[in-house]
């Protein structure tokens, strides 16, 4: 790999975890043993950096998830494998910083929003169905965030039962997949007042 493909893949690893702020010259210098003129020369400013990043991160999902096609379960069932392998060590680069940057105009939101355009129009393509997209999407996340949170890998064989469950479900009768005896956090939270002190 090249010095840019050793800082972008770098950076992506940092932002998994500290978010695009977290991904500075200076620290990338430090980390991989440059000069922050070194790494300056590839990128010029940190928003060129942070957009590269986006690219370079796009280009590995792609290659960990997309590619080899199939159906929305077998696509899905790839994005799991992706964040419990920890591709990326914070989980999901895609789910850390769109979340970062929902709020922020500008042109890394602008890098970050055509990724999550291009990544719901293809889940629409193989679900036949905008609102399954958006579910499946956002079982996806939840999987993600609740793994790296609590650090409870059960989360993807959750979100594998709850996929099949509702992919079977014809569209206008979706229901609850949960069970009456389902032992999860928030039925032992629930005992608990809100919000936590």
């Amino acid at each position: 790999m090249d010095s840019r493909g050793s800082i972008l893949l770098r950076a992506a690893e940092i932002a998994s975890v500290d978010g695009l702020e977290g991904v500075t010259i200076g620290r990338l210098a430090v980390e991989l043993g440059m000069s922050k003129s070194g790494v300056f020369s590839h990128f010029g400013a940190k928003e060129e950096l942070q957009i590269s990043t986006v690219h370079a991160a796009a280009e590995i999902f792609a290659r960990e998830v997309v590619i080899a096609g199939g159906s929305v379960l077998d696509l899905a069932g790839r994005w799991l494998d992706y964040s419990k392998r920890r591709v990326f060590p914070g989980g999901c680069f895609f789910v850390v910083t769109r979340s970062e940057f929902a709020a922020r105009p500008g042109r890394v939101r602008d890098a970050l929003m055509l990724f999550n355009l291009r990544w719901i129009s293809l889940l629409e393509q193989l679900c036949g169905d905008a609102q399954m997209a958006f579910e499946v999407d956002a079982l996806l996340a939840a999987a993600d965030r609740f793994a790296v949170l609590y650090d409870d890998a059960s989360a993807y064989e959750r979100v594998r039962l709850a996929l099949r469950a509702r992919i079977a479900m014809p569209t206008g009768t979706e229901m609850s997949v949960a069970t009456p005896k389902d032992s999860s956090m928030a039925s032992h939270a629930s005992s608990t007042s809100w919000p936590p002190m």
